[in-house]
């Protein structure tokens, strides 16, 4: 009886373990808000669906007052801000890096990319890039690097 219930409780843990190991399929939901007069951040929205986001997309001529909502701070302002499971978006971040979050859930704010680095999502211009980092923050404006993309 032993041996039965201990083979039962392995067979649990392994699937178990493979259910939590696989990605999920589902998309994430992702609300960005942008300004109408900037083509750069429709080309990060068409980033985000070829990426497998279901993406809302807001234009308004209110960006800056939703930055202000969500508390990006002001070093980090980019172009367009966006919502996703709890978390900013700010700026021109790689889909990649959104999954991570989403992910690995840690506990802050969001994350940005500060500006507008040539070379990120929606910013490609002939090949030319630009070493960028992904920048996380929390409520309290401290920050730390999230990730790294180009040279170094």
């Amino acid at each position: 009886m032993k041996k039965l219930l201990m083979v039962c409780l392995i067979g649990l843990l392994s699937i178990s373990r493979a259910a939590m190991a696989e990605p999920s399929s589902e998309k994430a939901d992702i609300v960005v808000y942008r300004s109408p007069t900037c083509l750069c951040c429709g080309k990060w929205v068409r980033h985000l669906k070829d990426n497998d986001f279901n993406v809302q997309d807001i234009v308004t001529d209110s960006v800056d007052a939703v930055k202000a909502q969500h508390g990006v701070p002001g070093a980090l302002a980019s172009c367009h801000t966006a919502l996703v499971g709890g978390y900013v978006i700010e700026g021109h971040v790689p889909a990649n890096d959104i999954k991570k979050l989403l992910a690995n859930r840690p506990q802050i704010a969001g994350i940005a990319v500060p500006g507008m680095p040539l070379g990120t999502p929606g910013m490609e211009m002939g090949g030319h890039e630009q070493p960028y980092e992904v920048i996380a923050f929390d409520k309290e404006n401290h920050r730390q690097v999230f990730s790294t993309h180009g040279d170094e």
